[in-house]
């Protein structure tokens, strides 16, 4: 019997000694205490990832850890980043409680933007599942305090909203409301912006309509936010009627309110509209800022209204609000659309002398106004203006000089630039290709047009319908009518549309090859798709059935024009009138002669063969 209770006591004390150097056997009790005495003791620099106490932790264990009063919240947030770090705990993740343990301390601590941090991680973590009910029902075992619980939902709600993601965002705020927590509207307008970002204009007004009916204290911010959001998709009447709900409501807008929808009628050409709103802004004691006033000069100035933008520009300075880089640079731009490169000059010197900087748009603005008007050399110095003040070429001032190089036929320069733009990694879009191309074509050198344009696909870059008319226009100057046909029948399999210069460019190759059945039937097709033909259509057509003899149906096509709304230029009087002369009808050519001259137009130097050779034709 002795010897029995000897090798019992043995084997309990081997037991215990294995428990001891065995943490696997140890309670998650023993191992939470054990590593928070060492953190007390050592902090974290003292655990090794290898460490034998680690190597069995498990969830409930960091939570008693993570919980301990004992620990000072700083060596917590340390213990739970190391455990982050430490790529070796294949075994161990940390789960949402353990989240959710941590980010209550901070709160307790009032540490709200490192708790945020904190839930920002377990939002974008993909392993964990912080969907508001799941959150919700681990969240009384982690705070022990009430008011946490609200807090912490409000900032899941917004941090959800920041995070783009629109659908939990929304689903945290009907939770919440069915609790009965109250909403803070300043949490509802991150998710009114995650929505406009995202382009959900019906979901933002959804949802500000859903904020209104759980009581949520609307400001203007909210307001505006929609209303900037259903303007820029072109809801102007919605959003004029959400302004004057919210007005009968007790929100009255603001300046960026009624800005939104005076941008929005701008770009509509709606100006009517846009001087309705600025009486309405008078009426309402609401003061213009520096973004009315630059959408306003801007909105004129890409209308061509240079003096209304010039009037906008005075009254700006008189009420002593300050034009920025933007107005000025708007300004600009409208001067040099309209050619009056000298005022935008003088307005460039104004803004360095009030010590603003020009931006590369600005510079872009006065690029653009001298290659409009050949001025290469100026444009150049510009350039060199602008590098020397640190500022680089971009991918639209590259396209602007090339475009400028080649309306003058400069092309060898041109070309130079597009090697420069691809040395500068910059991007050689299909602008830049159809730009060159067309000024190829216009220097009589369209085979490098063609290899140009053919080259474009191998390069990455996906042709668009200019680059497919204008290979077309190639084709059929050059009579390859089935290659032209064939570029034709490609644009619809590339999913490239048609325009109507497309359909004119075929039609008036094969009306000078005399191919004048299937010339007609291209412009009934034309018509089928829903382009209508134009002065070109009919002028090619005319010209061609002018040249086969065939002066009934040319003189048929040519007395359309007018019912259809079209009005006949040189070249179609020219075609006419050749096509008469030819057929000996010369007292008819003449009167067309009379005709033109009546419209105004200048005859040229065929119209006058054409005349004689009828008196000819016709003395014959």
């Amino acid at each position: 019997m002795a010897t029995i209770q000897k090798q019992r006591t043995k084997l309990l004390s081997n037991l215990r000694l294995s428990s001891e150097s065995n943490p696997s056997c140890r309670s998650n009790q023993e191992v939470a205490d054990q590593i928070s005495k060492t953190l007390i003791s050592s902090g974290c620099n003292s655990l090794q990832p290898t460490s034998s106490l680690l190597s069995n932790l498990d969830s409930e264990a960091a939570h008693l850890v993570l919980s301990n009063p004992a620990l000072k919240t700083r060596t917590c947030v340390d213990f739970f980043n190391f455990l982050n770090r430490s790529q070796t705990f294949a075994s161990y993740k940390h789960d949402l409680r353990a989240y959710l343990t941590l980010i209550c301390r901070l709160f307790k601590d009032r540490r709200f933007a490192a708790a945020k941090n904190i839930l920002i991680s377990a939002v974008l973590n993909e392993h964990l599942n912080c969907r508001v009910s799941i959150v919700a029902s681990l969240v009384e075992s982690c705070c022990t305090e009430s008011w946490m619980h609200g807090k912490l939902l409000d900032m899941l709600f917004r941090v959800y909203a920041e995070s783009n993601k629109c659908e939990e965002a929304l689903e945290t705020f009907d939770y919440m409301k069915s609790i009965g927590l109250n909403i803070d509207e300043r949490s509802c307008t991150f998710c009114l912006l995650a929505l406009k970002r995202s382009d959900q204009v019906d979901s933002a007004l959804g949802f500000f309509l859903r904020m209104l009916k759980s009581d949520v204290k609307i400001s203007v911010f909210s307001l505006t936010i929609v209303v900037d959001a259903l303007c820029k998709r072109g809801d102007i009447t919605r959003a004029k009627e959400l302004i004057e709900e919210m007005g009968r409501r007790g929100v009255e807008p603001n300046v960026v309110t009624y800005n939104s929808l005076i941008d929005a009628y701008l770009k509509r050409g709606d100006f009517q509209q846009v001087n309705e709103i600025l009486n309405l802004m008078v009426r309402k004691g609401v003061v213009p800022n520096v973004r009315t006033y630059t959408f306003l000069i801007d909105g004129f100035s890409s209308s061509g209204k240079i003096h209304e933008a010039e009037r906008v520009f005075k009254e700006m300075k008189s009420t002593g609000v300050e034009a920025d880089i933007y107005v000025y640079t708007s300004l600009i731009g409208g001067h040099c659309r309209v050619g009056n490169i000298r005022k935008a000059f003088q307005l460039f010197d104004e803004l360095t002398e009030r010590g603003l900087s020009p931006t590369a748009h600005t510079y872009g603005s006065l690029i653009s106004g001298l290659c409009k008007v050949g001025q290469m050399n100026a444009a150049m110095t510009l350039i060199n203006d602008m590098q020397s003040k640190g500022i680089d070429l971009n991918e639209v001032i590259f396209n602007t000089l090339m475009d400028g190089y080649c309306k003058q036929k400069m092309m060898d320069e041109a070309l130079k630039l597009q090697v420069l733009m691809e040395k500068k990694g910059l991007v050689v879009d299909v602008f830049t290709y159809n730009t060159m191309a067309s000024g190829l074509c216009k220097s009589n050198r369209s085979n490098e047009a063609k290899t140009l344009l053919l080259s474009m696909t191998e390069r990455g870059v996906s042709p668009n319908t200019v680059t497919c008319t204008t290979l077309i226009d190639i084709y059929c100057k050059e009579g390859d009518m089935v290659e032209a046909r064939r570029v034709f029948r490609d644009m619809e399999k590339m999913g490239v549309e048609y325009s109507t210069v497309t359909y004119n460019a075929l039609i008036d190759g094969y009306s000078k090859k005399e191919n004048m059945k299937d010339a007609n039937k291209l412009r009934d097709e034309m018509e089928e798709r829903g382009f209508m033909p134009d002065v070109y259509t009919y002028t090619s057509l005319i010209h061609g059935h002018s040249v086969q003899g065939k002066v009934e149906e040319a003189l048929k096509l040519f007395n359309e024009m007018p019912e259809r709304g079209l009005q006949r230029n040189v070249v179609t009087y020219a075609a006419m009138i050749s096509g008469l002369s030819k057929a000996g009808r010369s007292d008819e050519a003449f009167r067309l002669y009379d005709e033109m001259i009546e419209a105004g137009l200048k005859p040229d130097d065929s119209v006058y063969s054409s005349l004689v050779g009828s008196l000819h034709t016709a003395g014959s």
